[in-house]
């Protein structure tokens, strides 16, 4: 290589050591010398060691110069949020969704001048066909009550509730401002997997208790599931229902592992596990493997629960398994009061990349599977459906109702509804705004009394836009939304009808043979007996 070259990439470590040198002489004649001197003299340091080390080959060929490419990569998200991206790009939220949610946890004005901004003649736009006679809805406590006929304690639940978030994942003030802004708000706060914590308690708003594949806070000292351990956690009058994790949206069919050196006392004591130890999720639960001993599972905890309302949340991988728990519920009569749909749009504090770009379907195809299959096997009436995955507006509800939900769930919404800005740091405990760290300073930042309003404000106002939008359509409830209600630009920009789309498909025709080809071809294919396929 030429001298040109090399004194062209050293220029800066070459330029600091001539002004160290010229602040040393300074110095002599002047105490103010010092202060250049230190300066100048720190980065002639970090160059020299740029090029001694053997980590980086940027620094050892640009020493000084090559920290500005770590630093503009450390604040890219931050640059692209705030002076990159459009008030439309999803990244994965766009600026106009989080500014909804911010509005109206802060109870401001959330309305738009000048009309769309949507691009309303591109593909896949969607839009809600209104009524010439519109309701004026007062009421806005919209509820629907989950709990078949074997549940002696079904719960009235509101249509939009806290979605599946762990203490650990989520900082002690978030889950306290979270679950207080339930009990104002009148709705329902999901534990997540990782257990009931004394921020949950300590809130007191009603809580949906998620059993993982860890079994967190009803776990035997062997990590399996403990019956009486359980009995204890859902024998609170604050547990309101029992929900099965089988996967999330997020990172389905993916197992997890908080390290011992993450797990404090109160996340010990929450996790029912022992301090200094690795916390294991597996992928696969071990209290059940096939259909059959699944339905056994959701029968067992109805009882040991006190007769709660138990049911379970997954996102559709392959179809035919799905198929197989509804005939192990034919066959054993054991029919869960519910289930809750999750979109592979779903979020996470943390998930491989593939996991989150490539496994899993999305909340649309999922939803509408599900519901399609239960009305098939002539279970629908018994099942209620809940359904997350980026429902942060009422419009977004209102389809998934559409699409066959009773309810829906939103994590990162009242996530932005206790302040977070998207700064996607959940999973380095550094998050700027106190939401998804454990650091007791960080999330100092974040005021109970001040954010447990703004969650119940989100709730209440997304619930009031909920009644305005089903009164538009001429409906009294927005549960009485169908796809018929929806319309959509298809691929080459023309109208698709809702019913055309996410059609309904015939009550029973799973029984009796008749029907959907596709539906057919896998329901025949699927056993109450193994989760494994015939071939």
């Amino acid at each position: 290589m030429g001298q040109s070259g090399v004194l062209t990439r050293y220029a800066v470590l070459i330029g600091v050591a001539v002004l160290t040198l010229a602040s040393l002489a300074g110095a002599v004649f002047h105490p103010w010398g010092l202060l250049p001197l230190a300066i100048f003299g720190f980065l002639t340091a970090l160059g020299v060691y740029d090029i001694l080390q053997r980590r980086h080959s940027i620094l050892r060929n640009y020493p000084v110069l090559g920290h500005m490419r770590f630093l503009f990569e450390g604040i890219r998200p931050e640059i692209r949020q705030y002076l990159i991206e459009s008030d439309q790009d999803e990244e994965p939220f766009s600026r106009d969704a989080r500014s909804t949610v911010y509005q109206r946890a802060k109870g401001v004005e959330d309305k738009r001048p000048f009309g769309t901004r949507q691009r309303v003649y591109d593909a896949g736009y969607t839009w809600l066909t209104h009524s010439v006679q519109p309701r004026h809805l007062t009421d806005s406590d919209f509820r629907v009550v989950i709990g078949n006929e074997a549940c002696s304690k079904p719960y009235a639940a509101s249509l939009y509730n806290i979605s599946a978030m762990s203490f650990g994942a989520l900082s002690a003030n978030a889950i306290l401002a979270l679950n207080t802004g339930a009990k104002m708000g009148g709705f329902a706060h999901d534990t997540g997997e990782g257990g009931i914590s004394r921020y949950h308690r300590q809130g007191g708003g009603d809580l949906i208790y998620e059993i993982g594949s860890g079994y967190f806070g009803c776990r035997a000292p062997d990590g399996t599931f403990c019956p009486d351990r359980f009995a204890e956690q859902a024998a609170d009058d604050q547990v309101k229902m029992v929900e099965i994790k089988l996967s999330q949206g997020a990172k389905p069919g993916h197992g997890g592992m908080l390290p011992a050196s993450k797990i404090s006392e109160e996340i010990a004591e929450a996790r029912g596990v022992p301090m200094g130890v690795d916390c294991v999720s597996p992928p696969a639960h071990s209290a059940f493997s096939t259909p059959l001993e699944m339905m056994e599972f959701i029968q067992l905890l109805r009882e040991r629960s006190g007769g709660k309302p138990v049911g379970f949340k997954l996102c559709i991988g392959h179809r035919r398994e799905f198929m197989c728990m509804v005939k192990a519920m034919l066959e054993t009569g054991v029919v869960p009061d519910f289930i809750v749909v999750d979109g592979k749009e779903g979020g996470t504090g943390a998930a491989p990349l593939e996991f989150a770009n490539h496994v899993g379907m999305p909340l649309v195809e999922g939803l509408t599977f599900v519901h399609n299959t239960l009305r098939g096997a002539g279970l629908r009436k018994q099942i209620r459906i809940g359904a997350a995955g980026k429902l942060i507006s009422a419009f977004d509800i209102a389809r998934a109702f559409a699409l066959g939900a009773d309810w829906a769930n939103s994590a990162r919404g009242f996530m932005f509804a206790v302040g977070c800005i998207q700064a996607q740091a959940c999973h380095t405990n550094r998050c700027p705004v106190g939401v998804a760290t454990q650091d007791p300073l960080r999330q100092r930042a974040l005021d109970v009394e001040d954010k447990s309003r703004r969650v119940a404000r989100f709730h209440a106002n997304t619930m009031k836009a909920l009644a305005e939008m089903a009164g538009a359509a001429g409906l009294d409830d927005p549960r009485a939304f169908l796809p018929r209600h929806f319309m959509q630009r298809g691929p080459d920009g023309e109208m698709v009808e809702g019913d055309d789309a996410f059609p309904y498909l015939p009550e029973g025709f799973l029984i009796s043979g008749e029907g959907d080809a596709d539906y057919l071809k896998r329901w025949n294919r699927a056993s109450a007996a193994s989760f494994a396929p015939p071939d």
